[in-house]
């Protein structure tokens, strides 16, 4: 078992910034693969970005290109989101993610941080 703690998440004007970091434990020798998802309203999930533990490889999708960047440190079991020049639209809950940067392939998810990006 893996378990993943969000936190970071809040409230925040257009053009604004915020920091989301994501703390695993347990088993954490078993994930090669971090992701970051969103879930707004009435959507689906989709994934936002992700990298590899050990290369440091990242994947970002297209919408957060340029404005969003994804880290970790694997001394702390810790992968980070920062987002900037945060857009109205990128309001979601954004979930921390093991496994894979698809949702099918994900194997274990955290419970979630909310991001409210007012115009």
């Amino acid at each position: 078992q893996v378990q993943l703690v969000e936190s970071g998440g809040g409230l925040v004007q257009a053009g604004g910034s915020l920091r989301l970091s994501c703390v695993a434990s347990g088993r954490t020798f078993r994930w090669t693969t971090m992701g970051w998802f969103r879930q707004a309203p009435g959507k689906e999930r989709e994934f936002v970005a992700g990298i590899r533990r050990w290369s440091g490889d990242t994947y970002y999708d297209d919408s957060v290109k340029g404005r969003f960047t994804v880290s970790r440190d694997n001394a702390k079991n810790t992968v980070y989101l920062q987002m900037n020049s945060l857009k109205p639209q990128d309001t979601a809950v954004y979930y921390c993610a093991a496994g894979g940067l698809r949702v099918g392939e994900v194997d274990y998810w955290g419970q979630g941080t909310q991001v409210t990006v007012s115009s």
